[in-house]
This record gives structure tokens, sequence and C-alpha cells, in this order.
């Protein structure tokens, strides 16, 4: 089994014992020596909730919103939070040295590396192309496996799906996806809120029908109107 999915198995549990400043320093160096891309992700939740169990994946989950809600890396920024959560300030200083030592060096290295054998400039882009398609595939089972933990009734597969219409289709900031989604899911979760999902997921799937629409029909006009511009003729 590999160290992404290792611990499924076992209930993730914080240690009653803080660990050592040398043990966090260590811990984040091999997950900064080991990951790759945007699979660091997966590699922070087998580290930190399989292995050392130094937190459950509620708290990762939580941890890892507040790091994409601020700016800079998520592994940076979530090593600074479990450091800290482990031994303060000096647990943060190590969390973070420890992961962003072993990048750094590499990447002075892969600089001149890359320098050195930028004649063979397509065997380097056939290397990098085959990291980033790894890295895709670690970030989707980092986020099915936190998916199935997570997203338990249909109000939640809602706001996932308003988030990503949000970025992906109307090209909207982040941050503005981020508080419009946030408001909403806080209104719906309120305490003595709204007890059915029947509402909010009917609505939904009307806005989503009504953007694919309106979507279909934009596409549908230019697709007129540059056959009227070349005479019908492709």
């Amino acid at each position: 089994m590999s160290d992404i999915t290792a611990g499924e198995g076992a209930p993730a549990t914080a240690q009653d014992a803080p660990p050592s400043i040398l043990a966090i320093f260590l811990a984040f160096l091999s997950i900064g020596a080991t990951s790759f891309g945007g699979g660091v992700v997966a590699y922070l939740r087998s580290a930190l909730v399989g292995r050392h169990r130094w937190v459950d994946d509620e708290t990762f989950i939580e941890l890892l919103s507040i790091c994409q809600s601020l700016p800079g890396l998520n592994a940076s920024n979530m090593a600074i939070l479990v450091g800290d959560r482990l031994r303060g300030t000096s647990g943060a200083a190590a969390a973070l040295v420890g992961i962003c030592l072993p990048g750094g060096l590499m990447m002075v290295a892969a600089a001149i590396a890359y320098g050195a054998a930028h004649s063979q400039g397509n065997v380097v882009d056939g290397m990098l192309h085959g990291v980033s398609a790894a890295a895709v595939g670690m970030v989707l089972a980092v986020s099915l496996q936190l998916g199935f933990k997570t997203l338990k009734n249909y109000a939640d597969l809602v706001f996932v799906a308003l988030t990503i219409i949000g970025v992906e289709v109307f090209h909207l900031s982040v941050l503005v996806v981020l508080a419009g989604v946030g408001a909403l899911a806080i209104f719906w979760y309120r305490p003595g809120g709204a007890s059915k999902d029947g509402a909010l997921f009917a609505g939904t799937l009307r806005f989503l029908d009504g953007t694919a629409a309106r979507l279909s029909r934009s596409k549908g006009k230019d697709k007129t109107g540059k056959d009227k511009k070349t005479g019908g003729h492709p």
C-alpha cells in the first residue's frame, strides 16, 4: 500500500504528547523531499493524519480550508499551522524550514541541470509533463478521499458545484467565490436553519440548467455570426 493511502483503516487522533522539534522538522523535510506539485496535499494528509496522527481528518480539512483562504502555498501554510499547533512558534519554524528546504535545494540543482541539458529540451519537457500528470492524479486521489468523508448531503454537493461554476464558468475571483459560497453555507448551516436539502438542491438545479441554456444560446449566436461573415462556408 502506498504512503498516500496509509492509515486509512484506523481513526486518526492527535497524540497526547507533542512531538519534538526535531521530529517535526524531519517529518516535514520528508514531505518536502517526496511530494510533487499539487500532490503535496496528499502527502500532507498521509503524513499528518495517517502516519504520525498529529491531527485527525476533520482538523486537517479545517486547516486546509484556512490555508487555501490565505495567500501563499498550501504546503507552507499547513506546515506553519500544524507546527504551531504542536509546539508553538518553534514548531512552526521547524516545520516551515523542513518543508521548504528540499524544494529550494532541488530547484537550484534543477536550474543548473536544465541549463546544462538545454540542448536536450525535449527530454526535459517530457519529464516535466510526466510529473505534472502524476501530480494531477494525486490531487484527484486525495480529493476523493476527503470528499467521501466530508460531503454528506445534497447541500454539500451544491456548494461544491457553485464553487466550480463560479471559478471555471464565470471566471470569478477565488476570494469572491469563497466569500459568496461561504456566506451561503453559514446561512444554510446556522443553528435552527433549514432542515431539508430539497429546496436548495432543486433551486441549484434550476440555476445550473439556466446557466447551461444561456451558454448554449451564446455559443449558437457566435456560430451564426461567424457563418454570416463567411457566407456560410467553412
